[in-house]
């Protein structure tokens, strides 16, 4: 199984790279879907959701698809995620975007798609992999609404992803918050900057981009 983990998607051209190795094909052979269902419940401006179709597009896919989970049948979501080299799940709130890939039944067919396919993960998209999603964290660090403090995850990696190390729109991630917040995590735990992502084949855990990250435990 083939992931990339990222915090803020293709910030880098090392880590668009990292993807088209997973891909084993040039950018230009290669075609992605969108799936932004995360985002749907963000309030405010969404500039961070256009930056990161625009840093989809530099990369020169031939072809971008989108299409979000919650919002259409299984019959049109599911032809478009079956035809893509590149699955791609974009940021917002892990709580929403982990119930609607329960919710749409995605869950059952990701294992089976994913043997032929890259996983890529955008801040929430990268926090569901786990195989648990720690909510109660993620309402300390970074203000998401959930209705419990716990959820299955996708299961895909043994560790949490926390995105948006020193990001300045998280003004509760800073180091010594952060510090704070995992003496009550024992599992392993990667915290990744906005130029930083984690390339994972087979279970093995590969770093790129060149930013900062933290492991705990």
């Amino acid at each position: 199984m083939k992931l990339l983990l990222s915090s803020n998607g293709f910030s880098n051209q090392a880590i668009a790279d990292a993807l088209f190795d997973l891909v084993g094909k040039k950018a230009e052979e290669a075609s992605l879907v969108f799936i932004p269902t995360a985002s749907n419940v963000e309030a405010g401006d969404k500039d961070w959701l256009i930056n990161d179709l625009i840093n989809i597009k530099k990369q020169n896919f031939k072809s971008v698809a989108i299409t979000d989970i919650s919002a259409v049948p299984e019959n049109i979501w599911r032809p478009q995620l079956e035809e893509a080299d590149v699955l791609f799940f974009e940021g917002g709130n892990t709580y929403h975007l982990m119930r609607w890939i329960n919710d749409s039944g995605l869950i059952k067919l990701l294992p089976n798609m994913l043997k032929t396919k890259v996983y890529v993960g955008l801040s929430a998209g990268s926090m569901i992999t786990g195989s648990d999603l720690n909510l109660r964290l993620s309402k300390t660090i970074y203000g998401e609404d959930a209705e419990k403090d716990s959820m299955p995850g996708l299961g895909l990696v043994d560790f949490y992803f926390l995105p948006h190390l020193n990001n300045p729109h998280f003004s509760a991630r800073i180091e010594e918050n952060l510090n704070e917040a995992m003496k009550e995590i024992t599992k392993k735990t990667y915290v990744l900057d906005d130029q930083s992502a984690l390339k994972v084949v087979d279970g093995k855990v590969e770093h790129v981009g060149g930013g900062k990250y933290l492991e705990f435990n």
